[in-house]
């Protein structure tokens, strides 16, 4: 819980520095952030790294310089996560990365969610139906599809901690429950 807020705050102060130079700026600290934070998710060892106390600030820095030269990162953000070794918050940068792009996506007013469904919907479909809920919320959306034989028909919509479950599953057991109660 402590580590969300800290990492909320890093991602709001990069933001904040970001938002002072404009859009395009924004989205490069987005970007820089996510290869470096991509990296680190996709190697654990290099994770477990950043969080050991074990290991000193010099040596976190010195592996953090090397990755940062690799994914060619901007000097902002190069300072930014060179801070983060600093004061020893270098474990926390998946968090800060998730919190930026939120904080990124509200700014361009983009949603993103997760459609569920039965089967697979073609590209036409997704089309469409993305088309549809764009329309409702009045904002873009970026969706993500996927499958799930289980839900057995309809959809299951998840927008940020938000969740429309109209999947027959669903109905079956609200249906369940209802004979239960005798209702």
């Amino acid at each position: 819980m402590i580590g969300n807020v800290v990492a909320r705050r890093y991602a709001q102060a990069l933001f904040a520095l970001g938002k002072q130079k404009g859009l395009e700026e924004l989205e490069r600290y987005g970007a820089d952030l996510s290869a470096v934070a991509q990296a680190v998710t996709e190697s654990p060892e290099l994770l477990r790294v950043f969080k050991n106390p074990l290991f000193g600030v010099e040596d976190k820095k010195s592996v953090l310089v090397k990755l940062l030269d690799k994914a060619k990162v901007s000097p902002v953000a190069s300072n930014f996560m060179k801070l983060l070794a600093d004061k020893e918050r270098l474990g926390l940068l998946p968090e800060i990365e998730a919190h930026y792009a939120d904080l990124l996506d509200a700014e361009k007013g983009v949603i993103r969610g997760e459609l569920l469904t039965a089967v697979k919907l073609d590209a036409a479909k997704q089309k469409e139906v993305k088309a549809s809920l764009e329309k409702q919320a009045g904002k873009e959306l970026i969706l993500e599809f996927a499958t799930d034989p289980e839900i057995l028909g309809g959809v299951v919509l998840k927008v940020g901690d938000r969740v429309l479950d109209a999947s027959i599953r669903a109905q079956l057991e609200m249906l369940k429950e209802n004979i239960k109660r005798g209702e």
